[in-house]
């Protein structure tokens, strides 16, 4: 029979009493009965107890949920109490008897060996655990004085409600801390002693705590704590101790396990127990575990900052590449389908975690990131890479690896497929490079050289340093309002990288002895922001800032200095020791990889391709077809008694290849502008045939043809000529004929894409910069079809707009094909060839993505491998050749664009004929004859080299003019008999566009003199960019400045480019309810300039907005300007305040570049995401691509578009302005408009010739196709004339400068203004970063996402839409959720292009599996944006704004609509 106490015991008691009853062996019979009694009554009050909740439950009538969860919860933290104490009388035990336990056989895993047991390298130290075993009692009494005396006053003086706490029970047990084993390192640095101590306790400990006031108490009985411990004995000294210090840490977290008593059993309950647990550990790391380190000094006057925070060991940048073989984790149609994975990878080195971008469905994902972890101590720390598969609620476990970071420190480069463990099937590969530290800036130069070509699809790019900052102490810091001691703490800022210090509280002279560290991107650009706040965050007790560049010069790149504090007491100060490292690679120590990781098995395949001698020996035949002159006038009017003209086009045959030109309507001069290209071999014995004719309604009429062989254009490399045309009375053609050869080096690669900038065609054609050849040979394990059947594979090759397909092979899993396909590239930085095979171009068998930049860092720009398939087997793979042939182009485009070939240079013998011979001496009446005929031709030829900075070729005149020009050459023109035979062009004897430069000179030399001449009225000017010196007499009595006298600041703004991009942890200012509930803000932000200010819009309920917004203002470079920016809250009545802060012109200037987070100051807490950049100007046109890329691949909120240069403009002086209807003389004023800006000048008081002297300033955002418009007036009454400049004019003058007097339309012969034209273009930081990849990253991109929805979207005869399902749906709305899609065909909205799906009840996961269909042809389709809504069809009448879950919108254009696609959609949240 069982004794019972009249009072209930713990478990730990009611274990204990029966063994004591067994042992003692004696039964109190007189007892029995009374204490059977008391059972009873212990029994029936506990069922009344346990009963009393259901009955109150029942009476108050509480919902039956209610009850049941809190016997689950009760339920849950029995189980967790019974296992932990379960687990603590294990460990009591096996500590109790471990001789025993060793010895035995009952081992089930290597898991339960002591830790000396494991590793034979460590020493077991029994000694030193009998000296612990004896001082513990004495231990115990020092920790006991430890907790009374000064932890529980610390904690009653925290805080008020805790003011009557106190420790009722300390008992540290018998049971003393175990050292299983030491291991000494003899490979580490001299001059300090590294020992690791593996330790375990496993205590009887028993803590209890009592607050009084409330009636709580809490206790522990029972610690466990198992790790390793590295002790480091630093400095070593020839002096007694010897050892100056002692450092101690835990590399890795250790195991800790706490059995709570009193009201912290609180903690046990499951969800909380973890989050107790962690928070418990996250306090020990914080001064126990890597970085973070405990130093005791055993001797005066050491460094404790430096042993506590000490330089690291080295830095390892981490690439991961990619995966291979993963296992498939997702199932469709409820698991009867196996699917693929969305993996993604966790890159973790102690503290230091990564989290890569999750690929959606592939086994083999390439990332392509790079990350960068400091290392602190090797050996010991480790790399540790877990995959898992990204799911809407719980992400699949796809497997991990481990690697000590001390192999990367002896190799230098690791370069390995690493398997995954834990799992099946798997492994990854990763590049690990160890960057040791340099104390000098000898290679800094190469080190940023280097970074530039490192690519990462991450968003930070890599660092060429290591930044440590030692914050020490400050002095005389100023008071707190209200005359109170601050309580200081540090927030340091490098970049977008802010670190906080410790508080130190009640003193204006703190010591924080704190430690940071930072990479460095690049030190010339970049400062540390110090500011010394109160700990509200709010209250600044000053600041200061510290270029990086300084440390650059300093010995050891290292400042031990005191730095008077701004914006704080008159004697406030601080002092902080910087260190710099520059990061080197050293890649001539690398040794063998000390890795392998099983290769591909290759079997018998071959390593490399086996291409034809023929294999990329193409080359490129570029004809530029300019211009025609004194075509045949086939058309007439009226039955033939009114002479006509023609309607020319052009056809270019050559190799089977058919060229066509546009049609010039009625021009017998016509101007077609146009390019072609074609992949020729150098052996070819094709000719050109150009062919003219004149379009008509039936047939085409003949105007000529000429022959040209294309092996004398190979040998002449680049002719610029006109070619007679042949079997017509008269008419000839320009053509610009080049052959181009091809290179293996990306050094041409520049000049060829600068040559895309320079040259603008008619018929939109872009000049390619290099040749991609393709030898597809072979492909290897292919998968089966559906069906079971081997494929019959085929390749389809997809680059850009072109594609190209394969034969179709045999049914084999190993098919072999070995043809060569090639395709022109224009940007190879940018396109990707996308390779697709197929089973007879039906069911998909995979694919391979190859992005043309990563030739270029291949050798001989060459590649030649097996690649591996996504969406096919882990082992199918593809052989192939890849060679990137980059264009070398032998045109001077300086030459091109400044003269066009003289007419009189090139005319064929037979037209020297017809224009019989020319005298040597002129009379006066020959020379004014000559000159009334030559006047309009020269002057033509003289027009069109000024027009080619409008295009680069030259234009005709226009069509007034070309009248003339074809009436004077009819008059000119002698019949001849037509040619019956067609000669072929001897191209060797004709005179090459950038050999003949000399000639080209005399001939503008000669056109110059022409234009000299008096000329009529009507022929006075075709262009604006024409000027006046060119088209008006200049008389030797004409006073007038030929050029302005600018002031010594003109052009010498800059232009300040603010990206406003999200912020976080806003305050809440809305509430709901009267104040009972919080809500959150709908956050603006102004942004204040001197008198300018931006507005961004509103996000309506949101504390971590994104706005994406940019700014631009063109401003003078004052230092002292502040640049203010305010967040509000936007109500209905008046908007409250969210913070602001300010930045100063002249730090921005020095920056240039600064991507970084602001903390806003006046407010608790809430910090803005800023992109701000300072933008210079330069003369440099090759700047100008780069910038226009940024454009492409930037897109703003605001609808926003990137400056690509900045317009000054000089207005000076006009000249004989015509007079008013009046008779008057003018009060000229002069509007200036370029795209949506306008400036407009002052009013001058009455005269013909009237004086501005005023300057403007414009953004250009694409100089190729701004104009500016100049438009005069008088008092913005009577228009006087106006002007039309093309921006692209100014792309070809010397400095970009156009400083002359221009003619006026609209206006008199001699009306001209003066002025002078600036474009310099931006120099942009940012731009470089993203022509790299990198830029700015949106960090609260990923919050918009509201769940996926899969689509199939293809086009057979009509536009098919399948939708299959859905995830992951999120929403804020408290019922119900009935899905349904809604679907529209942009940008009609008619309801034959609406559709939506039924209703899914009450499911966040739904399926509709339901087909529909479009009634349209491919071409509207791929015009249409496809607008998905998942919406909430339960939503009442009130909430209808908030009916819609997420959407996508898809452009069907850049869908391959005809091989269709399957795939997830992330949904977004609807946009305001």
């Amino acid at each position: 029979m069982s004794h019972v106490d009249s009072e209930p015991k713990n478990d730990s008691q009611k274990i204990a009493e029966p063994a004591q009853d067994r042992s003692s062996g004696e039964i109190d019979v007189p007892k029995t009965k009374l204490f059977d009694a008391k059972a009873i009554l212990w029994t029936f009050g506990k069922c009344l107890t346990a009963l009393l909740p259901v009955y109150l439950a029942g009476y108050y009538r509480m919902s039956t949920s209610l009850v049941v969860f809190g016997m689950m919860v009760y339920a849950g933290w029995k189980h967790t109490r019974e296992a932990k104490e379960a687990r603590l009388r294990s460990a009591i035990q096996l500590v109790n008897d471990e001789q025993e336990y060793v010895s035995s056989k009952s081992f089930r895993s290597k898991r339960d060996l002591p830790s000396w047991v494991n590793f034979p390298d460590v020493e077991k130290v029994e000694w030193l655990n009998k000296v612990i075993h004896q001082a513990w009692p004495f231990i115990g009494q020092y920790l006991e004085k430890l907790l009374t005396e000064t932890i529980a006053p610390s904690i009653r003086g925290s805080s008020a409600h805790l003011q009557t706490l106190s420790f009722t029970k300390i008992d540290f047990g018998g049971k003393p801390m175990k050292v299983v084993g030491v291991k000494a390192h003899t490979e580490n640095d001299k001059g300090q002693i590294l020992l690791d101590v593996y330790i375990s306790y496993v205590g009887d400990v028993e803590i209890n705590v009592e607050v009084k006031r409330y009636f709580c108490k809490a206790g522990v009985k029972g610690i466990q704590l198992h790790g390793m411990m590295r002790v480091i004995l630093e400095p070593l000294i020839g002096d007694v101790p010897i050892v100056g210090a002692v450092t101690m840490f835990f590399i890795q977290r250790p195991k800790l396990t706490i059995n709570w008593t009193g009201l912290t059993n609180l903690l046990d309950i499951p969800g909380l127990n973890v989050m107790s647990d962690t928070m418990i550990m996250d306090a020990i790391a914080s001064f126990l575990v890597l970085p973070n380190r405990l130093t005791v000094p055993l001797v005066a006057d050491l460094p404790v900052a430096q042993l506590r925070c000490p330089l690291p060991r080295g830095v390892v940048r981490i690439h991961l590449l990619e995966a291979d073989n993963l296992a498939a984790k997702d199932n469709y149609v409820k698991g009867v389908m196996a699917g693929m994975s969305d993996p993604y990878a966790i890159v973790r080195v102690g503290p230091q975690t990564f989290k890569s971008r999750h690929l959606d469905n592939t086994l083999s994902p390439k990332w392509g990131e790079v990350y960068e972890v400091v290392v602190h101590e090797v050996p010991g720390q480790e790399l540790e890479v877990e995959v898992f598969d990204k799911d809407p609620d719980h992400d699949d476990f796809l497997g991990r690896t481990k690697l000590d970071l001390g192999i990367v420190k002896k190799s230098k480069i690791v370069d390995e497929w690493f398997n995954l463990k834990d799992t099946q099937t798997g492994r990854v590969h990763l590049r690990l490079e160890w960057l040791k530290l340099e104390t000098h800036t000898e290679r800094l130069k190469e080190v940023l050289k280097r970074n530039e070509s490192v690519v990462s699809k991450a968003a930070e790019p890599p660092s060429a340093a290591i930044l440590a900052v030692y914050l020490d102490k400050a002095e005389a810091l100023p008071m707190k309002k209200g005359n109170k001691d601050p309580n200081p703490i540090v927030q340091i800022s490098v970049q977008n990288a802010t670190r906080d210090s410790r508080i130190c509280w009640n003193t204006v002279n703190p010591q924080w002895e704190d430690a940071f560290t930072f990479f460095i991107r690049d030190p010339n650009n970049q400062d540390i922001s110090v500011q010394v706040k109160d700990n509200d965050r709010v209250q600044l007790l000053g600041k200061m800032s510290i270029p990086v560049s300084r440390l650059l010069s300093h010995p050891d790149l290292t400042m031990d200095e005191w730095y008077n504090l701004e914006n704080s007491g008159p004697k406030s100060r601080i002092h902080i020791n910087t260190v710099l490292r520059v990061l080197w690679l050293d890649e001539a120590a690398v040794t063998a990889s000390l890795l392998s990781s099983g290769p591909l098995s290759k079997s018998s395949r071959p390593e490399k391709t086996t291409p034809h001698s023929s294999f990329a020996t193409e080359g490129l035949l570029r004809i530029h077809l300019v211009e025609g002159q004194n075509l045949v006038a086939k058309d007439n009017l009226m039955g033939g008694m009114v002479k006509g003209k023609s309607d020319p086009y052009v056809k270019i045959q050559i190799g089977g290849e058919t060229f066509k030109s546009h049609v010039i309507k009625e021009n017998l001069n016509p101007t077609w502008n146009e390019m072609y290209e074609l992949v020729l071999t150098s052996s070819s014995t094709s000719e050109v045939l150009v062919e003219v004719f004149d379009k008509d309604m039936d047939k085409d009429d003949f105007l000529g043809r000429v022959k040209i062989s294309l092996q004398e254009i190979i040998q002449s490399q680049i002719t610029d000529r006109w070619f007679s045309l042949s079997d017509v009375k008269h008419g000839r053609v320009r053509l610009i004929l080049e052959w181009l050869n091809t290179v293996t080096k990306p050094d041409p690669l520049q000049k060829a894409v600068q040559l895309q900038s320079d040259h603008s065609y008619l018929n939109k054609s872009v000049p390619s910069a290099a040749l991609f050849s393709i030898l597809l040979e072979r492909a290897h394990n292919l998968p089966l079809k559906k069906s079971g059947k081997e494929p019959k594979a085929a390749a389809e090759l997809v680059l850009g707009d072109t594609a190209q397909k394969t034969k179709v092979c045999e049914r084999s899993t190993s098919p072999q094909w070995s043809e060569a396909f090639h395709f022109l590239v224009h940007k190879p930085a940018e396109e990707i060839l996308i390779i697709k095979l197929s089973s007879a171009f039906e069911q998909p068998l995979g694919s391979v993505v190859l992005p043309i930049r990563e030739l270029l860092s291949k050798e001989d720009l060459l590649m030649d491998q097996w690649l591996s398939l996504d969406g096919a087997a882990a082992d199918s793979q593809i052989l192939l050749r890849a060679q990137l042939k980059i264009l070398d182009s032998r045109l001077d485009s300086s030459v091109f664009h400044r003269q066009k070939p003289v007419v009189e240079d090139h005319l064929t013998a037979e037209e020297h004929e017809e224009k019989g011979p020319v005298a040597s001496e002129h009379s006066p009446a020959a020379v004014n004859k000559e000159s009334e005929k030559k006047t309009l031709p020269t002057k033509q030829s003289r027009l069109s080299e000024l027009a080619a900075s409008t295009f680069p070729v030259p234009l005709s005149l226009p069509e007034e003019h070309q009248k003339q020009t074809t009436h004077t050459m009819e008059e000119q023109h002698t019949p001849s008999t037509p040619k019956t035979h067609m000669p072929t062009e001897n191209l060797s004897k004709a005179p090459d566009s950038t050999t003949d430069i000399a000639e080209y000179k005399e001939s503008a030399h000669k056109d110059s003199q022409h234009l000299d001449k008096p000329a009529e009225p009507s022929h006075r000017s075709v262009s604006p960019s024409v000027s006046a010196e060119e088209t008006k007499v200049t008389s030797s009595t004409d006073t007038r400045p030929q050029k302005t006298s600018p002031d010594s600041n003109f052009g010498s703004k800059g232009l300040l480019r603010l990206h406003l991009l999200e912020a976080q942890d806003l305050v809440a200012k809305d509430s709901l309810m009267g104040g009972m509930v919080k809500g959150k803000s709908d956050p603006y932000v102004k942004i204040h300039i001197g008198d300018t200010t931006f507005k961004s819009h509103v996000i309506k309920e949101n504390l971590n907005p994104t706005w994406n917004e940019m700014y631009e203002l063109i401003l003078s470079p004052d230092h002292n300007l502040e640049v203010k920016f305010e967040v509000y809250d936007k109500d209905v009545d008046s908007d409250d305040f969210l913070g602001r802060f300010k930045l100063r012109l002249g730090d921005i200037i020095k920056s240039q570049y600064n991507d970084e987070w602001f903390t806003l100051n006046d407010i608790k807490h809430g910090r803005v995401h800023l992109v701000v950049e300072w933008l210079p100007t330069v003369t440099q046109r090759d700047k100008l691509e780069q910038v226009m890329q940024m454009q492409s691949s930037q897109s703003y909120q605001n609808k926003s578009v990137a400056s690509a240069a900045l317009l000054f403009i000089l207005l000076d002086r006009a000249h004989q302005l015509p007079l008013k209807k009046s008779g008057k003389e003018p009060k000229a004023a002069a509007e200036l408009i370029l795209g949506a800006t306008s400036h407009k000048s002052k009013v001058c008081e009455r005269s013909s010739s009237p004086h501005w002297n005023e300057t403007f300033d414009f953004l250009v955002h694409d100089p190729k196709k701004d104009m500016l418009i100049i438009k005069l007036s008088s008092a913005w009454d009577q228009p006087m004339g106006s002007l039309v400049l093309p921006i692209r004019e100014l792309l070809l003058k010397p400095d970009l400068l156009l400083d002359q007097w221009l003619s006026l339309d609209g206006a008199s012969p001699q009306s001209q203004i003066l002025l002078r034209a600036q474009l310099k273009i931006l120099d942009s930081k940012m731009a470089a970063l993203v022509a790299m990849g990198s830029g700015p990253v949106l960090s609260n991109k990923q919050t918009a996402t509201t769940g996926q929805i899969q689509l199939s979207v293809s086009f057979q005869k009509k536009l098919t839409l399948l939708v299959h399902n859905c995830r992951g749906l999120v929403t804020l709305s408290k019922d119900s959720l009935d899905t349904y899609v809604s679907i529209i065909l942009l940008p009609d909205k008619s309801k034959a292009t609406k559709r939506k799906t039924s209703v899914k009840k009450k499911n966040l996961n739904p399926e509709f599996n339901e087909r529909f269909e479009f009634d349209m042809s491919m071409e509207e389709a791929q015009r249409r944006e496809l607008s998905v809504c998942v919406k909430n069809a339960s939503s009442s009448f009130m909430n209808r704004d908030k009916d819609v879950i997420g959407q996508v919108q898809i452009d069907l254009g850049h869908i391959d609509l005809i091989s269709g696609v399957t795939q997830w959609f992330d949904l977004k949240e609807e946009q305001n």
